[in-house]
C-alpha cells in the first residue's frame, strides 16, 4: 500500500515524531526534542557534528527544520528523512511508516495532538491556580475523602511519611497476602481530581492531571530516566510503586480538548509503543486509586517548590 507524505504528517504530530525518532537514533540518552508553543528549543544537529543550533518550528501543519548557524540547512521532515536513511521517494516513506511503526490505515484509538500549538503561550513561572486533588484514608474500601491535597502536598508526604508499611510490604512474598495489606494499611489519593465518593459520577472537579501505572518492571531507574526526558510530556511527579518494581507517572493534560479516557488510551498507546511497557488499563477511569508509599526518590517538578 503506497502511502503520502499527508497521511504520514498527521500520524506523526507534524512530522515531529519523525525528528525525534532520528535525532534519538543519534542521542539515544538525551531529550532530543523541547517543545515550546510552535517552536523548540535548539538541538543537537548530527548532520553539522552536534552543534546546538538545530530548531523546528510548526508552519501550516508542518513542522520545519533549520540551522541557526548553517543557514542552508533548512527543509521538512521527509528531506530531514532523507539524509538518515538514504531513501528517496515511496521507498523514503515506506521505511518512515515501518521505521516509527505507523498504523496508516488501521483501526487505532483516537489520538489527541498533545503537541497542538498554542497562538499565544502564556509564559509564568507558577500556575495561578493550583490543582487539587482528594486524599482517602486506609482502608482502600473508605471511598468517603478526607481532605484536598496538591502535589506538594503528596511529594511531601511520599518523602517523608509510609516507611513502615512500605518496607513491611516490600518483605512480604505470598502475591494474595501482599495485596490484602497494601489495600489495608496505605493511603491514597485520586490523582485526576476531587470527589464527593470515590467513583467516575462523584467527580466534583477534573485535576488535569493523569496518572499512569507501570508494573513489574525489570529496571525501574531506566524507565524513570527515559520519562524524564521524554520528549512530549513534562513530568509533574514520578515515584516507585509501594511494591517497589513499578512506577508511578503523573503529567498534566488539556480536559477541554479530550476526554480523560480518550487522553488515557492515546498516551498508552504512546507509552507502549516507544518504551515497551505495559502500562495498567486501569488508569482510564478518572476516580483510579493511587496508593501513597515511601520514596525518598521521588522527583517532583521544580516548579511547585518555588515560593
Amino acid at each position: 500500500m503506497a502511502h503520502t507524505e499527508q497521511e504520514i504528517l498527521m500520524n506523526t504530530n507534524y512530522g515531529l515524531d519523525i525528528y525525534a525518532h532520528i535525532l534519538r537514533e543519534f542521542y539515544p540518552d538525551e531529550t532530543v526534542i523541547n517543545l515550546k508553543g510552535r517552536e523548540t528549543r535548539p538541538s543537537k544537529n548530527p548532520f553539522t557534528g552536534d552543534s546546538l543550533t538545530l530548531v523546528f518550528e510548526e508552519i501550516s501543519n508542518q513542522f520545519f527544520y533549520k540551522d541557526l548557524v548553517k543557514t542552508d540547512f533548512q527543509g521538512n521532515p521527509f528531506q530531514f528523512a532523507e539524509m538518515h536513511f538514504k531513501k528517496s521517494g515511496n521507498d523514503l516513506l515506506e521505511i518512515i511508516v515501518q521505521s516509527l511503526n505507523l498504523r496508516i490505515g488501521k483501526i487505532r484509538n483516537k489520538f489527541p495532538l498533545f503537541l497542538k500549538p498554542e497562538a499565544k503561550p502564556k509564559i509564568q513561572l507558577f500556575p495561578v491556580s493550583i490543582p487539587r486533588f482528594s486524599l482517602f484514608h486506609a482502608p482502600v474500601t473508605n471511598t468517603i475523602p478526607a481532605k484536598e491535597l496538591s502535589l506538594k502536598d503528596v511529594y511531601e508526604l511520599i518523602l517523608n511519611e509510609y516507611e513502615p508499611q512500605t518496607t513491611q510490604l516490600r518483605n512480604i512474598s505470598d502475591k494474595k497476602e501482599s495485596r490484602a495489606f497494601k489495600a489495608k494499611n496505605f493511603n491514597y489519593v485520586t490523582f485526576s481530581g476531587t470527589f464527593s465518593s470515590r467513583k467516575d459520577e462523584a467527580l466534583i472537579k477534573h485535576s488535569g492531571y493523569l496518572a499512569l501505572d507501570f508494573d513489574h518492571l525489570g529496571d525501574c531507574d531506566a524507565l524513570k530516566t527515559a520519562l524524564l526526558n521524554d520528549p512530549f510530556f513534562e513530568t509533574e511527579l514520578l515515584f516507585r510503586s509501594p511494591s517497589g518494581d513499578g512506577l508511578k507517572w503523573v503529567i498534566s493534560i488539556d480536559i477541554t480538548q479530550n476526554t480523560h479516557q480518550e487522553w488515557f488510551l492515546a498516551i498508552k498507546n504512546y507509552l507502549e509503543t516507544t518504551y515497551h511497557q505495559k502500562v495498567d488499563s486501569a488508569g482510564k477511569d478518572v476516580s483510579r486509586a493511587c496508593f501513597l508509599p515511601n520514596d525518598t526518590q521521588i522527583f517532583i517538578n521544580p516548579k511547585y517548590l518555588q515560593k
